[in-house]
């Protein structure tokens, strides 16, 4: 409930594109690239953007098809087209292989999250 009206957002905003695969007008794989503003740095000196992947899903039974590759070389095409270098995304343990196959590499990031009050 809370992801739609964001989405929504941001896509009118022209910060979101995303992709969906269909099977007979049925969704059955989709990805998103988020498109942030960023300071430069060294992997991109020139650049204030940068892309996040994000919300790349595929529906069990459609797996092991090249579904997910295909939707991140569009997102890569489209960071690419926008003259962004650097896509970030954060992977489950079982989409690492995926994401290595399409060019990712692990990072030393870390991760803080705020702990919410019951």
């Amino acid at each position: 409930q809370a992801h739609e009206p964001w989405v929504a957002k941001a896509i009118a905003d022209g910060l979101y594109v995303g992709w969906i695969s269909e099977d007979d007008g049925v969704p059955v794989a989709g990805a998103g690239l988020l498109l942030l503003d960023w300071p430069p740095h060294p992997l991109d000196p020139r650049s204030t953007k940068r892309g996040y992947l994000l919300n790349v899903y595929v529906e069990p039974e459609y797996r092991r098809r090249r579904l997910a590759s295909q939707l991140i070389e569009l997102a890569l095409a489209e960071a690419r087209r926008r003259g962004i270098r650097v896509v970030a995304l954060h992977s489950t343990d079982e989409g690492r292989r995926l994401y290595e196959a399409n060019g990712f590499r692990p990072t030393n990031e870390m991760f803080y999250v705020e702990p919410v009050e019951p």
